[in-house]
């Protein structure tokens, strides 16, 4: 069921009661119906964040900082909650929890890239030679982009106007100090073969926050099959134990 946050601004696939325990947050190019299985029978919300699934772009090119202020303000009238994260939602929960550490319980993530493990490759000389080309007027746009899109990712050729410009951003963000920043208890499950987010990169993040780090054999970045059910596991457990300890 399709429910609003935050005055209408957020909207949200919601299971049981109100107020809720859970809030999913989905990765790029997904929506809130990814999380059905791992939040069944919680009381929880899973959002369609701005650009994905029915909720409309953002006006402008937003980073995570920009999402997790709207999560923020989705989620103060339920405070504390818990937060599932997935890939970008995951990048999200993290900003959020760092920076408004009131509202959040604690967090489980999976396939979230937080850390780079070496420097991204120079692009090679004839891709930087047709940039400054493009920028003299020497190369026409509609060139440079169809450069761009042979260089680009999946996702960069799928993505459209401003939410193109929002990939772009939020690729280049650095997530060190934000981990550091942690105080909420952390739990990470990750694909044994996620390339999106690889599971040394991973593993590195979860040493730089004390989070725990499960990985998942046979699995890659998706939230489908034995990944999946590793999620939902690894919340209601981590929900227990908050529910025992606190």
């Amino acid at each position: 069921m399709i429910t609003s946050l935050a005055g209408g601004r957020v909207l949200a696939e919601k299971t049981g009661a109100t107020p809720p325990r859970v809030v999913a947050l989905h990765g790029w190019g997904r929506d809130g119906t990814d999380f059905q299985t791992i939040v069944s029978g919680l009381d929880a919300v899973s959002l369609h964040l701005p650009g994905f699934g029915p909720a409309p772009a953002p006006d402008e090119v937003w980073g995570t900082e920009q999402y997790a202020e709207l999560v923020a303000e989705a989620v103060a009238a339920y405070s504390p909650v818990v937060i599932v994260g997935h890939s970008f939602g995951g990048r999200i929960a993290v900003r959020l929890a760092a920076r408004r550490p009131e509202l959040v319980r604690g967090l489980v993530l999976t396939g979230a890239p937080l850390v780079r493990l070496s420097a991204p490759a120079a692009p090679p000389l004839s891709y930087r030679l047709a940039r400054w080309a493009n920028s003299a007027g020497l190369l026409s746009d509609d060139r440079m982009d169809a450069l761009r899109n042979q260089r680009g990712s999946a996702d960069y050729r799928a993505a459209q106007g401003v939410m193109r410009g929002v990939l772009v951003k939020t690729v280049g963000e650095n997530y060190d100090d934000d981990l550091a920043a942690l105080s909420c208890p952390v739990r990470m499950v990750w694909g044994e073969g996620d390339t999106a987010a690889p599971t040394d990169a991973g593993r590195v993040a979860a040493e730089r926050c004390g989070a725990s780090f499960r990985v998942v054999a046979g699995t890659e970045h998706l939230l489908t099959g034995d990944l999946e059910l590793a999620v939902r596991e690894e919340l209601l457990t981590f929900l227990d134990e908050l529910d025992r300890t606190e």
